[in-house]
């Protein structure tokens, strides 16, 4: 059974579709939202979580679907936000669309955003990490006004592509609200225990960081390409 906050539906022979998905609540410009901040930040990171439990595992994305509660006003900004990951990623085949409740107005903002595509079975990274694999998180975990304030300890787009492109990286775990030890026990698949400089109950709201298993032939060069965003794990 997949444990993986994504959907992987066998399409064709060879191929299978996949979706991931991300909520926001209570982020927003309302008057009682928890968090202020503009819609295009609230569409940024929210499809960012999206894409990249998608990517993650291999898959190639083909849609991104935004649902609205925050009124027709907010619809554009959403979108910008969107436009600026397809941008930072060079996604430009990627089609944008979705609806925004106009009937009735919420007192908090409200945002969905699935993200559609496709698998090859052979490309599938799931399942990929070998006995001998090290392990590290990428990033910090940041939640909330953290995530404004701390963007330099964000895990970049475009390191996250970086360690997608690397073949001896088994597999990357982006981290949730439940924090990297959660993620850390879907990965192993065991309760192992680890040790790090980082708190590993820490909610990463917006996938601030991922986890990743790794041949222990490339942790100097990780090391090298990550700079002070990677952190070992001790097991």
């Amino acid at each position: 059974m997949n444990k993986r906050d994504i959907s992987i539906i066998p399409f064709q022979k060879e191929t299978s579709l996949v979706f991931a998905s991300d909520n926001s609540g209570c982020i927003g410009l309302k008057e009682l939202d928890q968090v202020n901040v503009h819609y295009d930040i609230v569409s940024y990171y929210g499809f960012r979580v999206a894409l990249m439990e998608l990517l993650a595992v291999g898959a190639q994305p083909i849609t991104l679907i935004v649902h609205s509660f925050n009124g027709d006003e907010a619809w554009s900004s959403l979108v910008n936000g969107a436009n600026r990951i397809i941008a930072e990623l060079e996604l430009d085949d990627l089609e944008v669309t979705g609806s925004s409740e106009s009937n009735f107005s919420l007192l908090q903002s409200a945002s969905s955003f699935i993200v559609a595509g496709t698998v090859l079975h052979k490309k599938l990274r799931i399942g990929r990490t070998l006995e001998d694999a090290k392990f590290a998180v990428v990033g910090e975990p940041l939640a909330g006004e953290e995530v404004m304030c701390k963007e330099n300890k964000i895990l970049p787009l475009r390191l996250f592509k970086e360690l997608l492109a690397q073949e001896e990286v088994y597999e990357i775990i982006p981290v949730g609200s439940k924090g990297i030890l959660y993620e850390l026990h879907l990965l192993t698949d065991q309760q192992r225990a680890f040790t790090s400089d980082l708190t590993l109950t820490k909610s990463a709201g917006p996938a601030t960081c991922v986890v990743i298993s790794y041949s222990p032939t490339v942790h100097d060069t990780l090391k090298q390409i990550c700079g002070a965003h990677f952190h070992p794990l001790g097991v």
